[in-house]
Parts: structure tokens; sequence; C-alpha cells
């Protein structure tokens, strides 16, 4: 058992119909230990995290059966999971078996995160995978109960984290991190999905001064 009070407090989590990456074990796709190693990974990033300031935590919505489930890192899939992890110094094994799965959304994420330097933490409104009654590999979006759970151990990770500013990825997470937080910036983004990707990525190029790739400009004979 994790002996970070923050830590313990999110495996302490349990809903009907959600799957907690850091105490459940997925019979198909995690290996014996995955919930002890996800587990692990968390407490690592989040004791490397607060020993230097954190320019911004993105907070996203919950985790996806695609990406969060698997790696137990929110707004990651495991792609990206190694890169994750490197940014804070921290290296785990793959809890998971079989083929690496992609996630869209992480997709988008990552490709921004990859030129950005600043020490961003990525964290959920719900840091749990929510899904539909005996359907473990779909997703939903979580329900009131578990928002205010999920907006108590929030605020706990800005109160330990003390970033300069945060980013809410959607409108769910929008109006969750101002219920929570009503001292730092708030920085509301599109969420990547649904149409909404473009928008993203321009935000936080703006946000992080970042140049917008040129089209390429067609040979001329």
């Amino acid at each position: 058992m994790s002996t970070h009070p923050f830590v313990r407090a999110v495996c302490d989590l349990k809903f009907e119909n959600t799957f907690n990456p850091y105490v459940d074990r997925c019979e198909t796709f995690d290996r014996v230990d995955a919930a002890r190693t996800r587990a692990a990974a968390l407490e690592a990033m989040i004791e490397s995290a607060m020993a230097a300031p954190v320019d911004a935590i993105w907070v996203g919505r919950d985790l996806g059966y695609r990406g969060g489930r698997r790696t137990g890192l929110a707004l990651t899939d495991e792609v990206n999971a190694s890169a994750h992890m490197s940014r804070w110094g921290v290296e785990i094994s793959r809890p998971t078996i079989g083929a690496v799965v992609a996630e869209r959304t992480a997709a988008v994420i990552w490709t921004m995160l990859a030129q950005i330097e600043a020490r961003i933490f990525l964290w959920n409104v719900f840091p749990l995978h929510p899904h539909e009654p005996g359907q473990p590999f779909t997703n939903r979006n979580h329900n009131a109960k578990e928002r205010r759970a999920g907006e108590d151990i929030l605020a706990s990770l800005i109160g330990l984290l003390r970033p300069k500013r945060i980013f809410a990825i959607g409108n769910d997470a929008s109006q969750a991190v101002s219920r929570v937080n009503d001292l730092l910036p708030i920085l509301p983004v599109r969420h990547p999905s649904y149409g909404g990707q473009t928008q993203f990525l321009q935000q936080i190029r703006e946000a992080y001064a970042l140049e917008t790739p040129q089209p390429s400009m067609p040979l001329l004979l």
C-alpha cells in the first residue's frame, strides 16, 4: 500500500461501475502486480512534482478505457506512458500485457507536451475510469457523487503542488476547477475530441508561445 496520503486517498476511492487502476486488476489485460505498479508510479511522480515548482496542472475529465485505465496516468496512453514518467524522472515497468494501445485524445495532448519543457502535471476531475454497467471497456461521464469525490482529490492536489496556473481541458473540467479553486489563474481550453482538436492545439500554442506549423509549399518544377 502507498505511503503518501494523497495516493492513499486516491486508492481509497471506490464506486459502482468504475475501475480504480491503483487497486483494481483487469483480468484481461493487467499483469498480476499491475495495480501496485500504477500506484507506485503515481506516488513517485507526486513526490517528484513536489520537489520543484510546477508550471501548471492540466485537468481533464476522467480516465478512459484505452488510456488511463491501463496506464494509471491522466491523459496518457501506453504509447506515451514512458514519456510521461520520464518527465518526472520515474521509470517503472509496463503494467499491462499484449499489444500497446493508443488513445486519440492522449495522442493530441502529447503532440503538444512534446514541444513544451515546462513542468506540467496531468490529472482528471474524476481520477478513476467510469464505465457502463457490465461493460468495462466502455467510457461514461462520471456522475455527481463521483465528481464531488474527485473535486476533493483535485483540491488536495492543487494544494500539494501549488502550480502557477491550471489548464481546464473541456467544459466539465473548467466547471470543476472553478468550484475548487479561486486563487490560481484558470485557462479553459477546448477538449481535443469531438471536433475540438484544432482549437485545442491553437490555444496551447498561444499559451506557451509555440510557433504554428506552416503548411508545406508545393515544389515548383
